[in-house]
């Protein structure tokens, strides 16, 4: 059992022993506290080269592979820093989309099972192939691995202004196509601008609660008002390439003596050849992942407005929670360049921050945190002295596995249920509906208050959903 010591209220702290380099600290309260898999991750990510400060859990952590979902390390790359694929996941960039319509919620009820059924057909989901956009060959894909949602919009998909809501404008700036293996551009070919499956969705929601009046009228959040929010990544591509890089990694560790406890770890100093061909393919795909949403969102807008008349739909902030990033942060009281992996975790800029569009800066960016299907998320933003490497929650939290879920209910009893609250299903298959019924996650509203509790993110808004397109 990993012991823990309660630092604070929503602050646990695992004591550095054995090959442990830092600290691991978890914010969470008493109940969310994971199971102790997960906390081990915590320790293991500890004994990793190069880490600095803590191996960091959001209150949404359990178990994944190597890192734990929820999990924040940063690894100093001028000393030997590592960075690890395990640390960002499978699905790179995976990320969530929200976007603001005009209408009240009033004023969509007459017409949400036809904008639903728009949806429904406008949105390709599943593991099957099917995207909003046909490829004409590789070099249309090696243009979406360089340019991202910048070359989505160039090529007539979306808004300019889109651009300027997105994580680093919409595109990573330093990948590389070239280091893309072939099995990962095959993966790619036919799915940009698609949902895939597991815990991917669309959900049409409206603003149900504002905490913070500042930033929800900065950001454009009144009561009623009907948003989109879209949650997906780099589907197959993102994973081939990680799982390409867990393999050069691990043949590659013993040439540089690292060591870890878990072979799911497996890392290479960021300056070495290998760490830098990770970064560089990571990145495309993280591109690949952003593009993605941006041809999502563009499907939801054309859905709007053949369904309910009302096809401009604002984009708040479009961020991803899979991902290792270079940045600068002061740790020690001198500035240093680290290579923060944030898994499962979102970035959450503080008030101020040079990397927000100008109209944001003054109350932070946009947290979106996405609740398991059906029950709702919410917006919140980040806050002065940003701990964590200003990091956030990304969702609720896992509690039981995918094949314990379809043991608690039917596709059918789900279905009722969710209608009886309101709330319009359009899904692709009866299992990916069950293996994402609400009872398999943590409490999105104990999670994000936790989050709020601990100084990670300010809550500022609560979205109630009004329909959900299900992988």
């Amino acid at each position: 059992m990993t012991k823990l010591v309660e630092e604070s209220p929503y602050r646990w702290r695992i004591e550095p022993e054995g090959a442990m380099r830092v600290p691991g600290v978890v914010f969470a309260s008493r109940e969310l506290l994971g199971e102790d898999q997960a906390l081990g991750q915590v320790a293991a990510v500890a004994t990793l080269p190069g880490i600095v400060e803590a191996s960091y859990a959001m209150p949404d952590m359990h178990w994944g592979y190597g890192f734990p979902i929820g999990g924040v390390a940063a690894t100093d790359v001028e000393e030997d820093g590592v960075v690890s694929p395990g640390g960002v996941g499978f699905d790179i960039s995976c990320g969530v989309r929200l976007l603001m319509s005009g209408l009240d919620v009033e004023r969509l009820r007459p017409c949400l099972h036809r904008l639903m059924d728009a949806l429904d057909a406008a949105v390709p989901r599943g593991m099957s192939k099917g995207a909003v956009w046909r490829l004409h060959g590789r070099d249309e894909l090696e243009q979406i691995l360089s340019g991202g949602a910048r070359y989505a919009v160039e090529r007539g998909h979306g808004e300019l202004r889109d651009l300027e809501r997105c994580e680093d404008r919409g595109a990573v700036a330093d990948a590389d196509p070239a280091v893309i293996g072939e099995r990962a551009r095959e993966r790619g070919l036919g799915q940009v601008g698609s949902l895939g499956s597991g815990n991917h969705f669309l959900e049409v929601e409206a603003v149900a609660e504002v905490y913070d009046e500042e930033a929800a009228r900065a950001y454009g959040l009144w009561p009623g008002r009907v948003c989109v929010l879209i949650h997906t990544g780099s589907r197959g591509l993102g994973h081939q390439v990680c799982t390409d890089a867990v393999r050069t990694m691990r043949a590659a560790m013993s040439r540089y003596g690292i060591s870890v406890p878990d072979r799911q770890l497996a890392c290479a100093p960021v300056g070495s050849p290998e760490g830098r061909a990770y970064l560089r393919a990571m990145a495309a795909a993280a591109n690949y992942g952003r593009a993605n949403r941006q041809l999502l969102g563009e499907a939801a807008r054309r859905a709007f407005e053949r369904a309910a008349g009302d096809g401009d739909l604002a984009l708040l902030y479009d961020v991803s929670h899979n991902l290792a990033k270079i940045e600068t942060h002061r740790v020690d009281g001198r500035e240093r360049r680290l290579c923060v992996h944030r898994k499962g975790a979102t970035p959450a800029l503080p008030p101020g921050h040079e990397d927000l569009p100008p109209d944001l800066r003054p109350v932070g960016q946009p947290v979106l945190v996405p609740g398991s299907m059906g029950v709702g998320s919410y917006v919140l933003a980040g806050v002065p002295g940003a701990p964590a490497f200003a990091s956030a929650c990304h969702g609720a939290g896992r509690r039981l596995s995918r094949h314990q879920a379809v043991k608690t209910t039917s596709a059918a009893a789900l279905r009722k249920e969710m209608e009886r609250a309101g709330i319009a299903v359009r899904g692709a298959s009866a299992r990916g509906l069950t293996e994402e019924t609400p009872q398999a996650y943590k409490d999105v509203g104990a999670v994000v208050e936790a989050c709020h509790q601990a100084g990670l993110a300010r809550k500022v808004a609560r979205l109630a959903p009004i329909g959900v397109v299900k992988g």
